[in-house]
């Protein structure tokens, strides 16, 4: 929430795909070294998760055929999401970019594995289904079982703030027996000299001035809460805010276990 002291400035969001046979692998080496070594022990990143979109998830993905996200549709079977703290969002990145090629040259790195959508966003807003809710600055730490990415061009004449508006307004946020608990939206950053110089190709584009990236905090059964979704990304089309180009379901993972990693094509 808004009055939380504890303010979001920005966000790494990171889908990639293992190699085929290397499923395990990659899901420990991400959760034993990667997730901490590249990441958490960074100054100024106080929250991140990972989540799974197993097959049966990545069936009931929607796409506008462009591949703007996932490229095909099915791509991305891990997604890994942090919060970097508001007003010291370059301090991190200029340690992140240091800290991979140093991981890299060190041989901790993990080459069988492929970027999908790697991308840097600026926090927006979030709207709420309860009046006492979860702030979204601890909805990682939640335990939400699932989330959603639901990624939206936004019309001509269309604003970041028209949308976001929508957002908070519509019915997906207003009916307390819904399963979309919060929805946040963010804004895409354009590659600059850290990104752009990865040691890795980090896969489809950050999307134009009009990509709004949504991330919907699920609870119960994240394939049922999906339906609501869906219906959330029709209502944007037919409401003419924009096109959705790309939404997906995940589960969160079960932390220290492979749970998923044979179930992923």
């Amino acid at each position: 929430m808004e009055d939380c002291p504890i303010q979001i400035g920005e966000m790494l969001l990171t889908l990639v795909d293992p190699h085929r046979g290397f499923e395990v692998a990659y899901n420990r080496w991400y959760e034993r070294d990667h997730f901490y070594a590249g990441c958490m022990i960074g100054p100024w990143l106080f929250a991140g998760s990972r989540w799974v979109a197993p097959r049966a998830l990545k069936d009931l993905r929607i796409s506008d055929g462009r591949g703007e996200v996932a490229s095909p549709v099915d791509a991305g079977s891990y997604v890994s999401i942090y919060w970097v703290l508001a007003g010291h969002e370059q301090e991190h990145w200029d340690w992140a970019g240091k800290q991979v090629h140093w991981l890299y040259s060190n041989g901790r790195g993990f080459a069988e594995r492929d970027h999908v959508h790697t991308v840097l966003f600026q926090y927006l807003t979030t709207a709420y289904r309860d009046r006492d809710p979860v702030p979204v600055q601890l909805a990682l730490e939640h335990a939400y079982p699932g989330i959603a990415m639901i990624a939206t061009d936004r019309a001509k004449g269309v604003s970041e703030t028209d949308f976001t508006r929508f957002a908070a307004e519509s019915r997906a946020m207003s009916s307390p027996q819904g399963r979309i608990a919060s929805l946040s939206s963010w804004r895409p950053k354009q590659r600059d000299a850290i990104t752009s110089n990865s040691p890795m190709n980090l896969g489809t584009g950050t999307g134009g001035p009009e990509r709004t990236m949504q991330l919907a905090f699920l609870e119960g059964d994240p394939v049922e809460a999906f339906g609501e979704v869906a219906a959330y990304a029709r209502s944007i089309e037919g409401a003419g805010l924009g096109r959705v180009c790309f939404a997906a379901p995940f589960f969160r993972t079960a932390v220290g276990t492979d749970k998923y990693a044979d179930l992923l094509w």
